[in-house]
């Protein structure tokens, strides 16, 4: 089990990161220990399907470049998913689904550029 993975973003994104993994995929913002919020970013519980939740980290990043390649994975309703990123104006690319048979998935990316996949369990 993954406690949590983290994607970065630059300082003041952190309004559109919400905007996204709130109010288009329906996550709930987690609060940082004080500590940690002093430093900008934002977590979110990510729910888990069968399992326990887990979460995203978003921190800061003063040298910020978004993983284009890099990903993590979130197993999820696909189509359900995949329409409300669609319908919020985001990019839908589904995977061939040779690459991994069986699998439906496919990835977006996050208002500042950092790639997701999400697949069907």
């Amino acid at each position: 089990m993954i406690h949590h993975v983290q994607v970065c973003c630059p300082a003041g994104a952190e309004a559109r990161q919400r905007a996204f993994y709130v109010g288009v995929l329906g996550w709930a913002e987690l609060p940082k220990p004080p500590m940690l919020a002093a430093r900008g970013g934002c977590w979110f519980r990510v729910p888990g399907r069968g399992g326990p939740d887990g979460e995203l980290h978003v921190s800061v990043e003063a040298s910020f470049r978004p993983a284009t390649k890099a990903h993590p994975a979130f197993v999820v309703d696909v189509d359900a998913m995949a329409e409300a990123v669609a319908a919020a104006g985001h990019s839908v690319h589904w995977a061939d689904p040779a690459e991994i048979p069986g699998r439906r998935r496919f990835h977006t990316f996050d208002p500042v550029g950092n790639r997701l996949e999400f697949l069907a369990d």
